[in-house]
């Protein structure tokens, strides 16, 4: 199973007994809707919630941080996730926040996952069945983690990072929040972009309906940014989500996928001590 995976490949594996499907859904501070509250009125059968706000680390102001791998463990257990699940997962955008939970599971040694490539609005456009309400409880599992601290990274690295540019940092925000033209959806945040990083908005990845683009077109968007294989890469976005999308989109293309900035802009615009550039 590649990291990406079609509609009608879910379709075809739904209800094997080594397959778990998750909703990852996150909408942003300014859209009023819920993950969870759209779940339960519509998912694919079999689907599970996977909230990125309580697999997070739950001591930091800062949004879905990564947790420790205790924590991690833990929560696979409870929605019954073991060593040898297969995993897809799908957001209600279409491809938003799925990739972060893609990204987790890998973070944490579990590389038997997948992306459903479009999400809910592709498989709802073709016709296919749907739920509703809460799921039934899941069989007791037990998942044991490997925790791969080079794909993270935090504050301290990219502050050093902004000196050395031993890393090439790609921010997958939109143009005009990179830019500075347009405010962040956090309020109070400064505007701006980690100085030396380099433009990567995670919709110019993707076709409109939330598919990827081919392979050859996502690799010639990473390179007209700089990605030549010269410097390693770590990506980035507003609160470590479509950051992932970015991540997800390296390997598509054949590219090391890199690390993450976890705090991501969130962490960066919210502090007094991080130089930022506009324009």
């Amino acid at each position: 199973m590649g990291p990406l995976v079609t509609t009608e490949f879910l379709a075809g594996e739904l209800g094997k007994p080594d397959l778990l499907v998750f909703d990852a859904t996150k909408y942003l501070p300014n859209e009023p809707k819920d993950g969870r509250t759209e779940f339960l009125r519509a998912h694919i059968p079999g689907a599970r919630y996977f909230d990125i706000d309580q697999i997070a680390d739950q001591d930091t102001d800062l949004p879905h941080m990564v947790p420790t791998p205790g924590r991690f463990a833990k929560l696979m257990a409870a929605l019954g996730v073991s060593n040898t699940s297969r995993i897809v997962f799908y957001d209600q955008k279409g491809l938003a926040s799925a990739a972060r939970g893609w990204w987790l599971m890998g973070l944490f040694g579990h590389d038997n996952a997948a992306v459903l490539d479009g999400g809910l609005p592709k498989w709802l456009k073709e016709g296919r069945p749907t739920q509703d309400g809460e799921p039934a409880a899941p069989a007791p599992a037990a998942f044991q983690p490997n925790y791969r601290g080079a794909q993270l990274r935090g504050v301290g690295d990219i502050l050093r990072n902004v000196l050395t540019r031993d890393e090439l940092v790609l921010d997958a925000r939109a143009a005009g929040r990179f830019t500075g033209a347009v405010p962040e959806p956090r309020a109070g945040m400064r505007s701006g972009h980690i100085p030396g990083s380099a433009s990567v908005p995670y919709t110019d990845l993707l076709h409109a309906d939330g598919t990827f683009r081919p392979a050859g077109e996502v690799r010639a968007r990473f390179e007209a940014a700089g990605v030549d294989g010269s410097r390693p890469l770590v990506t980035s976005c507003g609160s470590g989500v479509t950051a992932c999308i970015l991540t997800l989109g390296l390997r598509v293309a054949g590219f090391p996928e890199g690390a993450v900035y976890d705090g991501s802009w969130t962490e960066w615009g919210g502090r007094s001590d991080t130089p930022i550039e506009v324009g």
